[in-house]
């Protein structure tokens, strides 16, 4: 995984009983930012709003760490969600999800969409 050049790239060099996770969290993130630019940054997954850049423009990573899937995005938009963010939140932007459980995937919909609904109001921190 390490080098990915692009998403399928990261996805296919992880273990093949991985995979199936990695593809809902990255389709979680699709169908909920349909307009998001797709890449790898920092080695990982990266979804950015589209024709911008720098910090404004950052939406969601997600990776494979060791026995578990992060998902990282910002701390604002993870706010509205906070009781339900609480039990996976191990920091301020960070998100584990244990790989012997479910994939909360409404959950990642729902922040990806306040975050598409924040950027769209101008709420950019």
């Amino acid at each position: 995984m390490s080098g990915a050049k692009d998403v399928d790239t990261y996805i296919d060099g992880a273990p093949n009983e991985v995979r199936p996770r990695l593809r809902q969290v990255r389709r979680a993130i699709r169908q909920s930012a349909p307009d998001a630019v797709e890449s790898i940054s920092y080695g990982m997954p990266f979804y950015s709003f589209k024709g911008e850049t720098g910090f404004g423009a950052r939406l969601c990573y997600f990776g494979l760490l060791k026995k578990k899937i992060v998902f990282y995005t910002r701390p604002v938009f993870l706010e509205e969600h906070a009781d339900e963010v609480k039990r996976y939140q191990s920091a301020k932007s960070a998100l584990h999800f244990a790989l012997d459980k479910p994939i909360p995937v409404r959950l990642i919909e729902k922040i990806v969409s306040t975050g598409t609904r924040l950027h769209d109001v101008g709420e950019r921190n």
